[in-house]
């Protein structure tokens, strides 16, 4: 993990709101938002104290606000789509929800003595939170930051509006065409990368997409760094349900933890085609006769 160390609080919920096809929940969560940079996350409990949902449901930290007058608060968009998140989406204002964070490991920035780099933040759907953020923080370090945001329709956008006042340029892709380009935020990387001179690309969203942004990178020359969004159930490295092969720098790879060793990873060491499985040759891996 990096940053300072995750707390657990007692959250109060200060508002929950509709952003497009989303919700946006914002917490009053003293100390957890002192530390938290972009592509940190926040697990929360849900189901409330008498709850048989024991799994705490994990979120990109869209943005988080330390100190102020509610002494700390910390936003999250999401989509109501299983029991923990609808039972999410009928929290009120006052009420309590648990919470610990910020967890994992965020986007690097580029080093400050490697001059003004050309960054492309790419997002998909509400994975694009934490990108505003990131935005900001390039944008203050002068470097150039190209964004493409893509999703299935209008309406399951976001962040178009917040993220242009960071950024040197704004693509849109959504699949139906209803706003942008129709098609996918993959079909107009090379020409983005290509004007604006990409050394550095950030992506969060769909694996399938983080796979292909990773593609679309290496050719250009570009090195990614993809969050994952693999299901993480405890956000702190014990339960191992978030593992996936990653490549070392040894060569060698290894069934790694979403939630401590990423949710960032270098795109291009993540075996993408893989993931869900132990593929041959991973260290610890079964083999006949015993274990590598």
């Amino acid at each position: 993990m990096s940053g300072g160390r995750p707390v657990q609080v007692r959250a109060e919920v200060l508002t929950l709101r509709p952003v497009g096809d989303y919700l946006s929940l914002t917490l009053v969560a003293p100390g957890v938002a002192d530390d938290v940079r972009p592509g940190h996350f926040v697990a929360l409990a849900v189901g409330g104290e008498q709850s048989s949902m024991l799994l705490r449901r994990s979120f990109s930290v869209y943005r988080a606000t330390p100190g102020g007058r509610y002494g700390g608060t910390v936003e999250v968009v999401f989509a109501p789509h299983g029991a923990g998140t609808r039972w999410l989406a009928g929290v009120r204002p006052g009420d309590a929800v648990d919470v610990v964070g910020p967890l994992g490991r965020p986007f690097a920035l580029p080093a400050a003595s490697s001059g003004a780099a050309s960054c492309l933040l790419v997002g998909g759907g509400y994975g694009a939170a934490p990108l505003v953020a990131l935005a900001e923080q390039l944008r203050e370090r002068r470097c150039r930051v190209d964004v493409v945001l893509g999703a299935a329709s209008a309406g399951r956008l976001f962040g178009v509006t917040q993220v242009r006042r960071y950024a040197s340029s704004v693509s849109v892709t959504t699949e139906d065409g209803s706003q942008g380009e129709r098609g996918r935020v993959t079909d107009v990387l090379p020409d983005v990368m290509r004007r604006g001179g990409t050394q550095a690309v950030y992506a969060c969203g769909p694996m399938g997409m983080l796979a292909a942004v990773t593609a679309a990178a290496t050719r250009a020359g570009a090195v990614a760094q993809t969050a994952v969004e693999e299901a993480m159930a405890c956000g702190i490295g014990v339960c191992m349900t978030c593992v996936l092969p990653v490549v070392g720098a040894d060569g060698t790879t290894r069934m790694v933890r979403s939630c401590t060793e990423g949710p960032v990873f270098r795109g291009d060491r993540v075996r993408w085609a893989d993931v869900g499985t132990v593929p041959e040759g991973t260290l610890g891996a079964p083999v006949a006769g015993g274990h590598r």
